[in-house]
């Protein structure tokens, strides 16, 4: 225990400086972290306390991950998750087993490297797209369910890892037992898991000791099975409801323990990576082209083939550009079991996860700058056409309404064109709204508003009116950047923002926080003068969630 703690204590006062340094300048917190691991490093020599405190680590991380897991809000795109990440590990899995084979690596350990380039990371990949996730933008949703099918993927190999052998009894019964914890899982979330919120009440503590009573059972359970606490723990992450509105304060605790293990699990990563030699270094290499190049590459193509538009398909792909940790676990448990014993392919893993962890966050900083620049080139132009297939316009329409989203807001202003007997296209790129969409107007544009054919095709130079309701600012320093005739209604979030897109050009701006209070304080007047009843307040407010 003296041991462990001197470790932690270690990690975090080399940590400490380079964190203020990261937040001081604005910068990515990942490298830092992953350099204050290298720092550490010179000072403990354990390598099996260091493993130990990583899969413990990695287990919590994996838990945190389970319980922002929405499977309403991802069940819209799951199909198409299943194919891109299928085609990940198919393909980039395949290519990594055959390097290690062409550099005389046993096909045994070769499949190590295929592990490690096929699965994407879900702490990096949802830690960068907590905003999309947040706002639940299609790439958003695209990342994080491409992520999850990844993960049932790992949580199999590690079951079968987990048997010792590839005997049929053995991998049957580990899978048997995986598989059961998933299922109660799921009936927890589904039956049980609001039952624990009501009986804890309004104390948030109560309902984070549950929570954590939950994760200990089901931890519990999975070492008293014989299988990997990573299974047991990605299971009780999905037995908790995903429902921040309803327990803010049990998410607000919740992210503020992945905080805290995420610092410790890069910390780790960099204190395992040792010093390279060429075979590494060649190594090395060959897995970050193969994840940092030919796996965002891939998943973009299948995305954009199975009909979504190039930018949503090109964001959602730098989000997987980096080794998993669920490849690092199942590294560090066939390492601990002895079934891998090639120092190199270890250490040349363990080098290219924390390698590609930096990477991937600079390629989601200039995410945008990445998709632009291969657009210039003409690569996605071919994507026109399933806008064309997938859009409804009229031959010609002038003095039109064009309305940008259709989630909350969208429909409402539509039927108020409607009442006005007001033209007007919807703008949308979302595939869970596509049904209504299509059911609801005569005339609508599936594409992405950051593209111009999209507004082409809406006949933007002939509107008189353009309407987002999109939070989203670089949609709507896209459509400032535009040069458009109409006017335009934008949406922030922030008083100082729509300050500054009002300066930049904008009509009007929306914001949310103040749209709110002017509701509420007008149903208040109506209750006090009595022009409303309580009953019929409720009603109203009933009424307006159900057209939500």
């Amino acid at each position: 225990m003296t041991d462990l703690l001197t470790t932690v204590a270690i990690m975090f006062i080399v940590a400490g400086p380079f964190l203020l340094f990261a937040n001081r300048f604005s910068l990515p917190s990942v490298p830092f972290l992953i350099i204050a691991g290298l720092v550490a490093g010179q000072f403990v020599d354990d390598t099996d306390l260091i493993l130990e405190l990583a899969r413990y680590g990695i287990a919590l991380l994996v838990f945190t991950f389970g319980v922002q897991i929405s499977l309403s809000s991802v069940r819209t795109v799951l199909v198409d998750s299943e194919i891109a990440a299928l085609g990940q590990i198919v393909v980039v899995g395949s290519l990594g087993v055959g390097f290690g084979v062409v550099l005389g690596i046993p096909v045994e350990e070769a499949i190590y490297l295929g592990v490690a380039v096929a699965l994407s990371s879900t702490i990096v990949g949802t830690a960068l797209l907590q905003t999309e996730i947040r706002r639940n933008l299609v790439r958003g949703r695209l990342a994080q369910s491409i992520q999850f099918v990844q993960d049932l993927v790992g949580i199999a190999i590690l079951l079968v890892l987990g048997a010792g052998t590839l005997a049929a009894d053995p991998i049957a019964t580990q899978v048997g037992y995986g598989v059961t914890l998933l299922l109660v899982a799921v009936v927890i979330n589904r039956y049980l898991f609001e039952k624990i919120g009501r009986l804890a009440g309004d104390s948030d503590e109560l309902l984070i000791i549950g929570v954590v009573s939950l994760l200990v059972a089901f931890i519990g359970a999975a070492e008293l099975a014989g299988i990997s606490i990573i299974v047991g723990a990605f299971a009780a992450g999905l037995a908790v409801r995903h429902n921040p509105t309803e327990h803010l304060g049990l998410f607000n605790g919740i992210t503020s323990i992945r905080d805290f293990f995420v610092a410790i699990f890069f910390v780790t990563l960099g204190m395992l990576v040792t010093s390279p030699t060429v075979e590494k270094l060649i190594l090395v290499s060959g897995l970050l082209i193969l994840v940092a190049v030919v796996k965002p590459v891939l998943t973009t193509g299948i995305l954009i083939y199975q009909g979504y538009e190039p930018r949503s398909a090109t964001l959602a792909s730098l989000s997987s550009d980096q080794v998993s940790e669920f490849a690092l676990i199942i590294l560090i448990e066939a390492w601990l079991l002895g079934i891998l014993t090639n120092q190199a392919v270890f250490d040349a893993i363990i080098f290219a996860a924390a390698a590609s962890m930096i990477t991937s966050s600079l390629s989601r900083r200039y995410a945008e700058d990445i998709y632009q620049v291969v657009s210039s080139l003409g690569l996605y132009r071919w994507g026109n056409k399933q806008i064309d297939e997938r859009s409804e316009m009229p031959d010609s329409l002038s003095n039109h309404v064009i309305i940008v989203g259709y989630g909350r807001q969208g429909p409402k202003l539509a039927s108020a064109c409607r009442r006005l007997d007001q033209p007007y296209v919807v703008i949308e790129n979302d595939p869970g709204h596509r049904e209504d969409v299509v059911a609801d107007n005569e005339a609508y544009v599936y594409g992405d508003a950051m593209e111009p054919y999209t507004w082409e095709k809406a006949q933007a130079d002939s509107a008189q009116l353009i309407i987002s309701t999109v939070n989203s600012d670089p949609i709507s320093e896209r459509l400032l950047g535009f040069d458009f005739d109409a006017d335009l209604i934008l949406r922030s979030d922030e008083v100082e923002k729509a300050n500054r897109l009002l300066d930049s050009g904008a009509l009007y701006v929306t914001i949310s926080d103040m749209l709110a209070s002017e509701q509420l304080i007008k149903q208040l007047r109506a209750l006090i003068d009595g022009k409303m009843t309580r009953e019929e307040l409720k009603e109203n407010q009933q009424a307006e969630l159900e057209l939500d």
